[in-house]
């Protein structure tokens, strides 16, 4: 069981980070939370997410287009923008990633699968960005994850064949505390939970 600073760390005193201080984050940092994130569930070990870490100037400018007005400045200033995609082919890749039944595949595959198919992208794909910021949070990292932007923008700059499908944005690195809006209140379990 996690102790009370980790759960802190990663849950109940991390924030949503909208300034950046002027620290880098290295190549290998991201490599390390690919390393720890991509241990997380998906169905049927589908792992459909596609990640682009922007980290260049011309990189963020590309993206630039796609950001609301709201998400600009923090973006252009963090060290790192992740554009947290999904592959909507994912399937493709079942018989190495999913082995004991390879069948799989006729799951998802096939005009008639489509919608199945793409539902499990979204959904999987979701689930790993959040275990994506769960690790960048665990080896001390900050994030801001963002859906204010325009996906239609951001596929075509980055992802033009159509495969690959952006889903939300997430920056990442060292947040200014100083730039933190007070904490919004979270609803109780009795709101949101029912035991049956």
């Amino acid at each position: 069981m996690l102790d009370d600073p980790s759960l802190d760390k990663i849950f109940r005193n991390a924030r949503t980070h909208n300034g950046w201080l002027p620290r880098p984050v290295t190549d290998q940092q991201l490599r390390d939370i690919y390393e720890v994130m991509k241990w997380g569930p998906t169905s049927s070990n589908s792992q459909p997410i596609r990640i682009i870490f922007i980290r260049t100037q011309d990189g963020k400018e590309k993206l630039r287009p796609a950001l609301s007005s709201g998400n600009t400045a923090k973006t252009m200033d963090a060290p790192v923008t992740a554009v947290v995609a999904y592959d909507t082919q994912f399937y493709e890749h079942l018989p190495r990633t999913f082995p004991h039944n390879p069948t799989a595949i006729t799951w998802f595959k096939g005009e008639s699968q489509k919608a199945v198919a793409e539902a499990t992208a979204f959904r999987n794909g979701t689930l790993q960005g959040a275990y994506l910021i769960i690790a960048a949070r665990s080896l001390g990292l900050d994030c801001g994850a963002m859906s204010g932007f325009d996906n239609g923008k951001v596929d075509a700059a980055f992802f033009p064949d159509g495969r690959f499908k952006s889903n939300f944005l997430c920056n990442i690195g060292y947040g200014d505390h100083s730039k933190l809006f007070d904490r919004s209140p979270r609803l109780p379990f009795e709101e949101v939970c029912t035991l049956a």
